[in-house]
């Protein structure tokens, strides 16, 4: 199905949104892009609808008045209000998993019971609702010790890498205190961690790549465990053959299982995994979309017309029109940069930056002089692609190294050479 002059709707604040308004404007036949609901900064490159994610209703009154043409859905918080269950019931085009087909997606407690059920290998891990249970349980636990909430959380430490009992502790007494319903630990596993990322109808399902993750907060894997600050792609320790194993026992095993079920998930699906030194693999976790801190990266490795791709599965044409997803030959790294401090601080050079690189912000906004300030926390990642993977880093690394404020913070190896 082919619409020329495109309306496209893109619900989600996040980075990830922000990276997929930024390529949709890059697509020909888009005529216009709207985001729900977005952030002031999104006004730069959409029309904002100050809607909430946890409006499908709204969302789709919105959707009919504006003759959007597809919907695109990032917001965990859209899918757990089952957005597409409201816009497909009303005939409204939308690329989005269900409510029940994405509930081991948005809650990790549902996703290990999920992935243990399937027989798909996940590290061990406890599940609990009550504190004392759980400090029973940290009593024999191996450590390091995964300790995580249960939805995931951009705007708070949801996880944490604790190294001894005390740690342990304190982290579930924090996760309890601010209201957590339940928590997760989850022994670590050491090794290599990368993203397997792939797209489905429900019915079929075609990788798209394996991208490889940085998930501490400082160099050397140190500092705070986090959802991830870089990533590179493709990731060349992930061979063709892990690539087959992954798409025959994990990917189509979760899609058919879906689908038997009577509720096929269509949409983007990421599988976080870390690849042991034995050469075996496991499975830390589902997403529903590109994450922050490689959705450009990946958005600009993709050589599609997206919006077709998208529209293919909300149709149900996607098994007669694409075999495989075409890949541009190029490589690209990304980086989280964060500000350390409390106060808004004024970032230097980024203008200059974004002329090469790409950016996607988080925690940013402008000020009446029209400069890009720093919030609280994660601030944008940065992103850029090459001929090569080394080309690609130190191309991004120059464009970082002339941006500037107080309290910045990122990693400095990712993708570094082995040494």
């Amino acid at each position: 199905m082919e619409v020329k002059n495109k309306k496209i709707l893109v619900v989600g604040s996040s980075a990830s949104a922000y990276a997929l308004i930024k390529k949709l404007n890059c697509c020909p036949n888009v005529d216009k892009v709207y985001a729900a609901p977005g952030k002031a900064i999104f006004a730069d490159i959409a029309e904002l609808a100050d809607i909430r994610e946890d409006k499908p209703d709204l969302l789709l009154e919105f959707a009919v008045e504006n003759g959007i043409d597809l919907t695109v859905v990032v917001s965990e918080i859209a899918i757990k209000n089952d957005i597409a269950g409201v816009f497909n019931g009303a005939g409204q085009m939308i690329f989005a998993p269900s409510k029940q087909s994405a509930s081991a997606f948005v809650s990790r407690a549902a996703s290990k019971k999920f992935l243990y059920k399937q027989r798909i290998t996940t590290p061990k891990f406890a599940i609990f609702d009550k504190q004392q249970l759980a400090y029973d349980y940290i009593k024999t636990a191996n450590m390091p010790l995964i300790i995580k909430c249960d939805e995931n959380s951009e705007a708070v430490v949801d996880r944490f890498a604790c190294v001894n009992v005390s740690e342990a502790r304190t982290y579930i007494d924090d996760l309890f205190f601010r209201g957590e319903k339940k928590v997760i630990l989850e022994d670590y596993v050491y090794g290599h961690d990368f993203t397997f990322y792939v797209i489905t109808d429900g019915y079929n399902v075609l990788p798209i790549m394996c991208v490889a993750d940085y998930k501490f907060a400082s160099d050397g894997d140190g500092g705070i465990f986090t959802s991830g600050t870089g990533a590179f792609a493709p990731d060349y320790k992930i061979s063709s053959e892990l690539v087959a194993g992954l798409m025959k026992d994990v990917a189509s095993r979760i899609v058919n299982s879906l689908e038997k079920s009577g509720a096929p998930y269509v949409g983007i699906m990421g599988l976080d995994a870390v690849l042991r030194d034995d050469g075996s693999y496991c499975i830390t976790g589902l997403k529903t979309f590109f994450q922050e801190h490689d959705a450009a990266l990946i958005l600009d490795l993709i050589d599609e017309d997206i919006v077709q791709l998208f529209i293919a599965c909300a149709v149900g044409s996607f098994a007669d029109d694409y075999d495989f997803i075409r890949l541009k030959n190029k490589s690209g790294v990304s980086c989280l940069v964060s500000s350390a401090g409390q106060e808004e601080k004024v970032i230097k050079g980024l203008d200059c930056a974004d002329c090469d690189s790409e950016i996607s912000f988080i925690n940013v906004k402008r000020n009446e002089y029209f400069e890009y300030i720093t919030q609280k926390g994660k601030s944008f990642v940065i992103t850029r692609t090459a001929s090569t993977l080394s080309l690609a880093r130190e191309l991004m690394y120059e464009n970082l190294s002339g941006i500037n404020f107080a309290g910045m913070k990122y990693r400095k190896d990712i993708c570094a050479p082995v040494k």
